[in-house]
């Protein structure tokens, strides 16, 4: 499914990618204290940063601690479009020509994760683009809410930090679809399921397991009093 590629720079390094990695694991921290964690000048970080934001990537939030001066940063993982206007124009145009696409064609049966679900379709077309965007050139099999990525061009830095990049990029498919109000989650993400491609399966709300009351032990009496 062919679409407009606006690659992530972001992602590109692998510096850069340790930088997005501490911002999701520690939100709200700010530029020297993530350049500390990352281990790189505080000048490296402070660019790096300015590129993950302009790519909707990170947020800035300015912190007010009643000194005088330029209030100083924080950042953190982009969980809502509207927090960054990079993200939002990326989720606007992913779901403007994801419905265009979808008007022009036929349906089939179980798209979008069945019965017509105009918000799944959303997500769907939002996180396709994203993949897309990231170089990892997503086939979707919408039946079965699966996508294929074939191949990863991050195996470069694999060999340096496996979980950083795997990690980096699952939290990122998470915070995507949370971006697009829609009943679709994250499964899991299953890499390497050949040599050099990786599989992410998402999940309705509605399929999520949840507790057999049947099987579940009955509660118990509260103790008597002596």
């Amino acid at each position: 499914m062919p679409r407009r590629v606006d690659d992530y720079r972001g992602l590109t390094q692998p510096s850069r990618l340790r930088l997005l990695r501490a911002v999701q694991s520690e939100p709200g921290l700010r530029i020297a204290e993530l350049a500390e964690r990352c281990g790189m000048p505080l000048n490296t970080a402070r660019d790096h940063l300015r590129v993950l934001v302009q790519e909707g990537l990170v947020r800035e939030e300015r912190l007010q601690v009643g000194s005088r001066g330029r209030p100083p940063l924080a950042y953190h993982p982009v969980r809502e479009a509207g927090s960054n206007p990079a993200a939002q124009r990326r989720v606007d145009g992913a779901r403007r020509r994801g419905a265009l696409l979808r008007a022009v064609t036929p349906p089939t049966s179980g798209d979008a994760a069945r019965e017509d679900d105009v918000d799944a379709e959303a997500q769907l077309d939002v996180l396709y683009e994203h993949l897309d965007d990231a170089g990892l050139s997503p086939v979707l099999d919408e039946s079965a809410l699966r996508f294929e990525m074939l191949p990863c061009n991050y195996r470069g830095m694999l060999a340096q930090d496996q979980s950083t990049v795997c990690g980096t990029h699952a939290r990122l498919v998470r915070d995507t679809l949370a971006q697009v109000d829609g009943p679709l989650e994250v499964e899991r993400l299953d890499p390497f399921i050949t040599a050099d491609s990786c599989a992410l399966l998402l999940r309705h709300a509605r399929d999520r397991a949840v507790p057999d009351p049947v099987s579940a032990p009955p509660p118990r009496d509260p103790p008597r009093a002596p």
